[in-house]
């Protein structure tokens, strides 16, 4: 019989948005189960303790014999700066004997892939939490030109905007100088408008579901392109 893959996702429990961004782009083939962390408000002392349950949680989809772990959260994977991230994946992997991931980890990694190093960021976040999440990326080599959110602390708020809003900041933000536009948060509905934005602004867009979902299946070893949720899955290749 052949070998489903399984995706582990670490979620915030208040987040609505990821799992269905998942599902709906993940191959037959592959299964995503879903552990929780505990987050409802997008600020800097609830992101620093989300990842208090890391190990107990990430051990908990070890037993489903998950292939790969995801921290499937934007500013928790980032929010103590360049390194932290990778920080955060020793830790699940150490816990688990699993390879693991994280949202911000997948970006660096999709921006990289797609040769883009002057980009800018749009974000669900207040200015606090856009402004670290633009300090990490500068740390790790990227020119940001732009950096706008959307202003959001309550979770639940995020998860229930409509796909417009990222399309609209999307538009906004955008220079002809950058090569790319970043859009973060996990919980922000944002794959369904990426195709037809890159069609508009001819560059990639990259979303922290997205590349979340690329860089699991690079880990599992899946190369199948899917189409429908921008360039990054369409030209799927081998990490």
């Amino acid at each position: 019989m052949t070998r489903i893959g399984r995706i582990g996702l670490l979620a915030p429990s208040s987040n609505t948005t990821v799992e269905p961004e998942f599902y709906r782009a993940l191959p037959p083939d592959v299964t995503l189960h879903t552990a929780r962390l505990y987050l409802t408000q997008i600020a800097t002392d609830s992101i620093e303790n989300v990842v208090r349950d890391l190990e107990t949680q990430a051990r908990n989809l070890a037993s489903a014999d998950v292939d790969v772990i995801v921290l499937g959260a934007t500013a928790p994977s980032l929010i103590k700066g360049v390194g932290y991230d990778r920080e955060v994946i020793r830790r699940i992997e150490k816990a688990t004997g699993k390879r693991a991931t994280t949202a911000s980890t997948a970006l660096l990694e999709a921006l990289h892939h797609v040769d883009a190093k002057k980009i800018v960021l749009g974000s669900a976040f207040d200015d606090k939490v856009n402004g670290i999440a633009r300090n990490f990326l500068e740390a790790n080599g990227f020119q940001v030109l732009d950096a706008q959110g959307l202003g959001l602390v309550d979770n639940l708020v995020v998860g229930r905007l409509d796909a417009s809003t990222a399309r609209d900041l999307a538009r906004r933000i955008d220079r002809p100088d950058a090569q790319a536009i970043a859009l973060a948060c996990t919980n922000w509905k944002s794959m369904e408008v990426i195709d037809a934005l890159e069609q508009e602004l001819g560059k990639p867009v990259i979303s922290t579901a997205q590349a979340c979902i690329w860089a699991a299946l690079r880990i599992i070893g899946r190369t199948e392109g899917i189409p429908g949720y921008g360039r990054l899955l369409r030209e799927l290749a081998p990490a």
